[in-house]
């Protein structure tokens, strides 16, 4: 499992790239990806391509991402789902909170 983000060059958005299975152990490092950045970007893009599985911890996390990033006002978008973490995704409703592709 790795965790790395990378912001924009003005800082606006910040990417967070998951890679291999995002559950509990993930967490410290996940948290620090977005708490830790120079300033408070607009937009946060979770890039799930290297994703092969995520649990309800992960989900746990998502959802402290959305209450940092504003919560209702947040612009979270999380892409590159496989079809087993989009299906987890969207029988926990999150296409609600979150925009997906």
């Amino acid at each position: 499992m790795s965790i790395w983000a990378s912001a924009s060059e003005d800082g606006r958005a910040l990417t967070i790239n998951i890679e291999g299975r995002f559950d509990f152990s993930a967490h410290q490092d996940f948290r620090e990806s977005y708490e830790k950045t120079e300033q408070d970007p607009d937009e946060y893009c979770v890039d799930m391509k290297e994703t092969t599985y995520l649990d309800s911890s992960a989900l746990g996390m998502l959802l402290l991402l959305r209450d940092h990033a504003g919560g209702d006002t947040a612009n979270i978008k999380i892409i590159n789902c496989n079809n087993d973490v989009k299906k987890i995704l969207t029988i926990s409703n999150f296409e609600q909170l979150f925009s997906i592709n």
